[in-house]
This record gives structure tokens, sequence and C-alpha cells, in this order.
């Protein structure tokens, strides 16, 4: 079997979310055309055969898969957050 390319460049990565049909499709790079490769739970490959490299991502069903994530999740204190990093106290000898 042939190797696959997958992120051996470093380059962009580019998103895009439909909130209508609840889908994010990542892709590494400018969107190109690509083949779909169906992984199952819902998320595809897409893969460039010419070039044998995996050229992005689509996740179906995104929101109801954090949402159903999120709700296993114990509720946590609130955190302070501060907006500039506080300095490092010194001690006196």
């Amino acid at each position: 079997m042939e190797a696959v390319k997958i992120l051996e460049k470093p380059g962009s990565l580019e998103w895009d979310y439909d909130a209508e049909a609840d889908v994010l499709y990542l892709s590494l790079g400018a969107p190109r055309a690509a083949e779909g490769v169906d992984v199952g739970e819902g998320v595809v490959l897409r893969y460039d055969p010419e070039q044998r490299e995996l050229v992005g991502l689509t996740v179906v069903g995104l929101r109801a898969r954090l949402l159903k994530g999120l709700a296993s999740v114990p509720a946590a204190e609130p955190v302070a957050v501060h907006d500039r990093p506080r300095k490092p106290k010194t001690r006196k000898p």
C-alpha cells in the first residue's frame, strides 16, 4: 500500500461552519476538489487522490455532538479571568 500524505507540510487551516445544516468543514490550505472518504460517525475525510494527500475534514452534527458531550461534564466552579498576566511576587530574604 502506498503512503498517504497527512499534514506533511505546514500550511493554513481554513474552516466554515454551516449552522443550518450543523456541519463543520475544515480545509488544509485553500478548499479544493477532493473525494470524500466516510470514516463513520458523521466524519468524512477529504482526500486528493492525484496528490495522495488529506486536504480536509467534514464533521456532520458538530453542535449536537458538542451539546451531548458538554451535558456529561460536571459543572465547574467559576474561575476568575484576568485581562493581564499577574506579576510574580518576590520574596524578601
